[in-house]
């Protein structure tokens, strides 16, 4: 899979995914006004073991990110839409698309934080935002969509954010030889022999750390 700026010639594909996953839709031309507008922000993913075999063809796109910067607050970045092809999802893309959109919001515009709107009901893309993005519930806005239904307003501190994910990052598991020596001191020390039942004294039962600070 491949992440990248959105192009205007990728439009027509990005319209497809939109009307196979999502209710609300747009017209071509307001997915060509966030490209010109906002050229660095809306990204779109695309399948390259689809590229590699069907070489002359134009690019799979399997999922999309539609953003902008609101124009009556110029460092507050807006996501106008997101989504992921059912085949690609539980791939992370989402998660990576919205990333690479706040990123360059804050790259590009100097933006300080990022507002969207999702269905009340959709309880998935509640879960992504709230739980990996880091996004806030700001207030319902009543019957924002056009069947009627409520939405909620969400907010992200993109500098918050950055610093989460960093953090995040830090406390992967180590790899390579780091990992096996970890790997090698953990299963030493479980094979420490400590004394049981009646052979404990009083001094023996102090909960001891090994561990190093």
């Amino acid at each position: 899979m491949d992440i990248r700026v959105l192009h205007p010639s990728d439009i027509p594909n990005v319209q497809t995914c939109n009307l196979s996953n999502l209710p609300e839709n747009y017209f071509l031309k307001y997915y060509l006004y966030h490209a010109l507008s906002w050229p660095q922000l809306s990204h779109v993913a695309i399948d390259t073991s689809y590229s590699l075999a069907h070489p002359t063809a134009p690019p799979k796109i399997v999922g999309y990110v539609l953003a902008k910067m609101d124009e009556d607050h110029p460092t507050t970045g807006h996501i106008t839409s997101l989504s992921v092809m059912r085949t690609h999802r539980r791939l992370g893309l989402a998660q990576k698309l919205m990333r690479q959109a706040t990123r360059a919001m804050r790259e590009y515009y100097g933006a300080r934080d990022v507002s969207l709107h999702v269905r009340c009901s959709n309880d998935a893309a509640i879960g992504l935002y709230t739980g990996r993005l880091g996004f806030n519930k700001d207030r319902v806005e009543q019957k924002y969509y056009a069947d009627g239904e409520d939405a909620w307003c969400m907010r992200l501190d993109i500098e918050e954010a950055e610093e989460k994910e960093v953090r995040d990052e830090d406390e992967g598991e180590a790899v390579g030889d780091a990992g096996k020596k970890e790997g090698a001191a953990k299963k030493k020390e479980k094979k420490r022999k400590v004394k049981v039942g009646r052979g404990l004294g009083v001094g023996d039962l102090v909960e001891k750390d090994d561990r190093k600070s």
